[in-house]
């Protein structure tokens, strides 16, 4: 995929409707501080798109990105940080299911893990969640460029063996230098193509 636009189109606190809603949309799910919105910015070229933080669950909406009116990548609230509040992470983990629940657009999740940690109880509970629905995902190790070839060598496999899932259905990945992006890309032009072929 050829990225020709990428914009913002709204942000809500639970799924209703909204303007330019009905393409496919493929939503990026983790941690908070996985590096989501720095994803979402390296992957469209454009560093101002999504909000970036070093503070963890600065996303708290459900934030609705629209490439070449074609597809709409969704980034949902992150998970596991442990200085909010009890009743704010109830309220995330709320959004989150509810949307994962009751999109019907929903054509893939990217299953964001940081490549430098093992996957923490809330990424397995994700993964299995995502199994018991039968949503199509794929893992995304992020942070590539943090890590040497051989140390991520050593990472993947602990990854796999956490999620059950095999080393060629990760993808690793790096808003710094770029690694990981073409296939992320042809990942959204397939489920973009394949929702237009469906509709033909």
């Amino acid at each position: 995929m050829t990225i020709r636009s990428a914009k913002f189109v709204t942000s809500l606190d639970r799924l209703r409707p909204f303007p330019g809603q009905g393409l496919p949309e493929v939503a990026m799910a983790g941690k908070s501080n996985v590096g989501k919105s720095s994803l979402i910015n390296s992957l469209f070229n454009n560093f101002k798109l999504a909000r970036t933080s070093s503070e963890p669950g600065k996303t708290r909406l459900i934030n609705f990105f629209c490439v070449n009116d074609r597809l709409l990548v969704v980034d949902l609230p992150g998970y596991g940080f442990a200085r909010a509040p009890k009743a704010e992470k109830d309220r995330w983990a709320a959004m989150i299911e509810g949307y994962l629940k009751g999109s019907e657009n929903l054509k893939r999740v990217l299953q964001l893990v940081d490549i430098r940690h093992e996957p923490t109880a809330e990424d397995r509970l994700m993964v299995n969640y995502l199994r018991h629905y039968e949503i199509p995902f794929t893992v995304v190790a992020t942070k590539a460029d943090k890590l040497s070839k051989a140390a991520r060598g050593r990472s993947i496999p602990v990854i796999c063996r956490a999620l059950a899932v095999q080393p060629w259905e990760i993808v690793q990945y790096s808003s710094g230098d770029g690694t990981g992006r073409e296939t992320l890309l042809e990942i959204l032009e397939n489920e973009a193509a394949a929702e237009e072929h469906a509709n033909e």
